[in-house]
Protein backbone atom coordinates (compact mmCIF):
# COMPACT_ATOMS: atom_id res chain seq x y z
CA UNK A 1 0.00 0.00 0.00
CA UNK A 2 1.51 3.30 -0.76
CA UNK A 3 0.26 7.26 -0.54
CA UNK A 4 -0.03 9.16 -3.53
CA UNK A 5 -1.06 11.82 -5.22
CA UNK A 6 -2.00 11.45 -8.40
CA UNK A 7 -4.73 11.59 -11.32
CA UNK A 8 -7.16 8.37 -11.32
CA UNK A 9 -8.88 9.56 -14.71
CA UNK A 10 -9.77 12.25 -16.66
CA UNK A 11 -13.62 12.37 -17.70
CA UNK A 12 -15.19 15.20 -19.95
CA UNK A 13 -12.08 17.82 -19.24
CA UNK A 14 -12.13 17.28 -15.63
CA UNK A 15 -9.84 15.26 -13.29
CA UNK A 16 -10.67 13.12 -10.42
CA UNK A 17 -7.65 13.68 -8.11
CA UNK A 18 -6.52 10.82 -5.23
CA UNK A 19 -5.26 13.47 -2.91
CA UNK A 20 -3.82 11.94 -0.02
CA UNK A 21 -6.15 9.17 0.10
CA UNK A 22 -4.77 5.26 0.46
CA UNK A 23 -4.28 3.56 -2.80
CA UNK A 24 -4.08 -0.25 -3.31
CA UNK A 25 -4.46 0.02 -7.48
CA UNK A 26 -1.02 0.80 -8.98
CA UNK A 27 -0.87 3.17 -11.93
CA UNK A 28 -1.68 0.50 -14.52
CA UNK A 29 -5.12 0.30 -13.64
CA UNK A 30 -5.91 3.97 -13.73
CA UNK A 31 -8.19 4.44 -17.17
CA UNK A 32 -7.40 7.48 -19.52
CA UNK A 33 -10.72 8.86 -20.63
CA UNK A 34 -9.85 7.27 -24.18
CA UNK A 35 -9.97 3.93 -22.60
CA UNK A 36 -13.05 4.78 -20.73
CA UNK A 37 -15.22 5.79 -23.47
CA UNK A 38 -13.99 2.47 -25.21
CA UNK A 39 -14.72 0.29 -22.76
CA UNK A 40 -18.13 1.50 -21.55
CA UNK A 41 -19.04 1.12 -25.22
CA UNK A 42 -18.02 -2.33 -25.46
CA UNK A 43 -19.49 -3.09 -21.62
CA UNK A 44 -23.05 -1.51 -22.45
CA UNK A 45 -23.37 -3.41 -25.91
CA UNK A 46 -23.43 -6.57 -23.17
CA UNK A 47 -25.88 -4.88 -20.96
CA UNK A 48 -23.75 -3.34 -18.24
CA UNK A 49 -25.11 0.34 -17.45
CA UNK A 50 -23.44 3.50 -15.94
CA UNK A 51 -24.68 3.60 -12.49
CA UNK A 52 -26.41 7.09 -11.52
CA UNK A 53 -24.78 9.68 -9.14
CA UNK A 54 -21.47 7.39 -8.70
CA UNK A 55 -18.76 6.47 -10.78
CA UNK A 56 -20.01 2.81 -11.42
CA UNK A 57 -21.23 -0.19 -13.67
CA UNK A 58 -24.33 -2.48 -12.72
CA UNK A 59 -25.71 -5.43 -14.53
CA UNK A 60 -28.72 -7.88 -13.80
CA UNK A 61 -28.83 -11.23 -14.65
CA UNK A 62 -30.96 -14.18 -14.51
CA UNK A 63 -30.62 -17.64 -14.74
CA UNK A 64 -32.51 -20.69 -15.50
CA UNK A 65 -32.36 -21.68 -11.80
CA UNK A 66 -30.82 -20.62 -7.89
CA UNK A 67 -28.23 -23.39 -8.43
CA UNK A 68 -26.83 -22.10 -11.70
CA UNK A 69 -27.30 -18.34 -10.20
CA UNK A 70 -25.07 -19.27 -7.68
CA UNK A 71 -22.73 -21.86 -9.32
CA UNK A 72 -22.02 -18.36 -11.37
CA UNK A 73 -21.64 -16.39 -8.26
CA UNK A 74 -18.90 -18.76 -7.43
CA UNK A 75 -16.90 -18.87 -10.54
CA UNK A 76 -17.14 -15.31 -10.40
CA UNK A 77 -15.90 -14.89 -6.38
CA UNK A 78 -12.72 -17.13 -7.07
CA UNK A 79 -11.87 -14.99 -9.77
CA UNK A 80 -12.34 -11.58 -7.86
CA UNK A 81 -10.44 -13.44 -5.25
CA UNK A 82 -7.43 -14.13 -7.28
CA UNK A 83 -7.65 -10.51 -8.54
CA UNK A 84 -8.66 -9.02 -5.28
CA UNK A 85 -11.34 -7.20 -6.39
CA UNK A 86 -14.72 -7.62 -5.29
CA UNK A 87 -17.74 -6.75 -6.47
CA UNK A 88 -21.03 -5.83 -4.80
CA UNK A 89 -23.90 -7.99 -5.14
CA UNK A 90 -27.04 -9.09 -4.79
CA UNK A 91 -29.08 -12.31 -5.55
CA UNK A 92 -32.28 -13.52 -5.14
CA UNK A 93 -33.46 -17.15 -6.66
CA UNK A 94 -32.34 -17.09 -10.09
CA UNK A 95 -31.68 -13.00 -10.16
CA UNK A 96 -27.61 -11.51 -9.59
CA UNK A 97 -26.71 -7.96 -9.49
CA UNK A 98 -23.72 -7.10 -9.41
CA UNK A 99 -22.47 -2.96 -9.15
CA UNK A 100 -18.68 -2.55 -9.73
CA UNK A 101 -16.48 0.29 -8.42
CA UNK A 102 -12.81 0.40 -7.63
CA UNK A 103 -12.71 2.11 -4.38
CA UNK A 104 -10.01 3.28 -3.42
CA UNK A 105 -9.42 4.90 -6.88
CA UNK A 106 -13.02 6.34 -6.38
CA UNK A 107 -14.55 4.90 -9.95
CA UNK A 108 -14.25 2.74 -12.35
CA UNK A 109 -10.78 1.49 -13.36
CA UNK A 110 -9.11 -1.31 -15.46
CA UNK A 111 -10.10 -3.40 -12.63
CA UNK A 112 -13.83 -3.28 -13.18
CA UNK A 113 -12.82 -3.78 -16.91
CA UNK A 114 -11.18 -6.99 -16.13
CA UNK A 115 -14.14 -8.16 -13.77
CA UNK A 116 -16.73 -7.17 -15.87
CA UNK A 117 -15.69 -9.25 -19.32
CA UNK A 118 -15.11 -11.72 -16.85
CA UNK A 119 -18.20 -11.81 -15.94
CA UNK A 120 -19.68 -12.06 -19.08
CA UNK A 121 -17.83 -14.80 -20.29
CA UNK A 122 -18.75 -16.75 -17.83
CA UNK A 123 -22.85 -15.46 -18.05
CA UNK A 124 -22.54 -16.48 -21.54
CA UNK A 125 -21.08 -20.30 -20.84
CA UNK A 126 -24.22 -21.57 -18.29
Amino acid sequence: TSWIDNICYKQSGTLFLLQGQKHDSSATDWLSSAEREQFLLELKATGWMEVEDRDALHKELHFKSFNQAFGFMCRVALQAEKMNHHPEWFNVYNKVQITLSTHDCGGLSKKDIRLAKFIDKVALSL
